[in-house]
């Protein structure tokens, strides 16, 4: 991964409406979406990038977000593919309103570069405050493709980040 000094603009990207309105029939692991009330919240939401408040309807879904890529660009990741947990508004909501999700990043996480063909190619590990700066890095290489935030813990996938434009 050749990586260099200069920064990058980037745009961070929730699940698509589109793709969220397909797990909420049926998610990537061919199960039906079951909601629940929220009791006590901070479950991170994927929709809009905010997290659960009590009260609120949510489910707990399957996402495939590297086949999803993968199927858009053409390329093949093989067996980089993933699928995994996260939560979603139950019902459409407003979405991300975009820049960077303050207060959705709670501890550090990674965040892992992936080439054209879907392969990985690298990863940081960083703080909150220092996610924007290491996506812009990250993205500098011409052999980075697009970036997928995930948190340390579960590895749940969190977001991507694209080069802006």
């Amino acid at each position: 991964m050749n990586t260099t000094a200069t920064a990058t603009a980037t745009e961070v990207r929730a699940v698509p409406a589109a793709v969220l309105a397909e797990l909420r029939r049926t998610d990537d692991a061919g199960r039906p979406a079951v909601p629940f009330t929220v009791e006590d919240g901070g479950h991170p939401l994927r929709c809009c990038l905010t997290r659960a408040r009590p009260g609120e309807r949510i489910a707990l879904v399957s996402y495939a977000p590297l086949r999803r890529w993968a199927a858009a660009t053409g390329c093949d990741p093989g067996a980089y593919v993933e699928t995994g947990p996260v939560f979603l508004h139950a019902e459409p909501c407003a979405g991300f309103a975009g820049g960077w999700p303050d207060g959705f990043h709670g501890t550090h996480r990674v965040l892992r570069a992936y080439g054209a063909d879907g392969r990985i190619l690298g990863g940081r590990l960083g703080e909150p405050a220092e996610l924007p700066a290491l996506a812009a890095e990250l993205l500098a290489d011409p052999e980075t493709a697009v970036l997928h935030v995930r948190a340390v813990e579960f590895g749940c996938f969190l977001h991507e980040v694209h080069r802006a434009g």
